[in-house]
């Protein structure tokens, strides 16, 4: 078959890899395929046998942008979509976002959080929400009898559709900005980096999984900058939906690559040096631009987010000032 997408979906030692995959199938309605890289460690329970399902197996990890590159090599499709392995999605999601898209955005649906399981105790049937292993239960103190009963329920609050960073370069909500939005295809300064989509033509032309960053963090804003600052826009579609399981809580429900803090440190560091010069090649426009465009972006002071300390100020003036020499060029 000659497929329109392809969702690749990057995954290590992810334990819900295969509910994903089947919630996927469930819910798409166009010619649409998966496919599956398995990132140094097999999938358990195993990855449902289906002809729109492929998976890939490398035995030596690759990092999660290494590894979504990989499986971007492998489509023919006219569009790809990166997917986290722990995600819920609506019914038609990937025609709904089809139809509507432009060969110049990257494109997201509505934001939700997905309730994945709880853990039941099974000497006193007390449950509690997901998260890391419980070492005894918190109502009858036991242990041992605590086990993961899986829930898979996309919640239907909140919805987000906006989102930004500060300046650091860390994920925010944008609320102020989705005050503003209208309509279901609506603007937003960056994304989450758990779900995207973007033509296959695009997704090699920007480089938007670009492994010096390393493995882990800052693809949102990758994605969102490479996108906006080249001339085109990120788009959410708030028509349809998909829903994350968020999983910051540490512990054994934490990420499963070594080291994310470190990792995402340096991959900030990284980002930083490339979006505060302007070096992107095929940028077109400053990040001064686009803060511009997104203002404001405080929380009741003068500062970038409400920054009230010099570091905020001196970080926004060189934006500023790297911008007039970006167009001065």
């Amino acid at each position: 078959m000659k497929y329109d997408l392809s969702i690749l979906i990057p995954a290590r030692q992810e334990m819900f890899i295969s509910n994903t995959v089947a919630d996927i199938l469930k819910n798409k309605r166009g010619k649409t395929e998966v496919i599956v890289g398995l990132d140094g460690a097999w999938a358990e329970p195993g990855i449902p046998s289906h002809p729109d399902v492929r998976v890939v197996y490398v035995s030596t990890s690759r990092g999660q942008r290494g590894m979504t590159n990989m499986l971007a090599r492998l489509s023919k499709a006219k569009y790809v979509a990166k997917t986290d392995a722990h995600c819920a999605f609506d019914e038609g999601f990937d025609v709904k976002l089809m139809d509507v898209m432009q060969d110049d955005w990257t494109i997201v649906p509505t934001m939700r959080n997905l309730h994945v399981f709880d853990w039941k105790c099974y000497e006193c049937g007390y449950r509690s929400y997901q998260g890391p292993t419980p070492k005894k239960c918190d109502q009858c103190g036991k242990s041992g009898r605590l086990k993961r009963k899986v829930i898979w329920y996309p919640k239907p609050s909140p919805n987000s559709t906006a989102f930004t960073f500060d300046p650091t370069l860390h994920f925010q909500y944008h609320n102020s900005w989705k005050a503003k939005q209208e309509g279901d295809l609506v603007e937003t300064m960056s994304l989450q980096g758990s779900f995207f989509m973007l033509t296959r033509e695009k997704y090699w032309e920007l480089n938007i999984c670009d492994e010096a960053h390393g493995s882990w963090g800052q693809q949102g804003v990758e994605v969102a900058l490479k996108t906006w600052l080249s001339g085109g826009k990120v788009i959410c579609n708030r028509a349809t939906w998909y829903a994350h399981m968020f999983r910051t809580q540490g512990g054994d429900f934490s990420f499963p690559y070594h080291n994310p803090e470190k990792a995402i440190t340096k991959a900030r560091e990284y980002s930083r040096d490339i979006w505060f010069n302007n070096k992107f090649e095929k940028q077109t426009l400053p990040l001064s631009w686009l803060i511009d465009k997104f203002a404001p972006l405080h929380s009741g002071s003068d500062s970038w987010f409400g920054w009230h300390d010099e570091k905020g100020k001196e970080t926004l003036d060189m934006v500023d000032q790297k911008g007039r020499e970006f167009h001065a060029e």
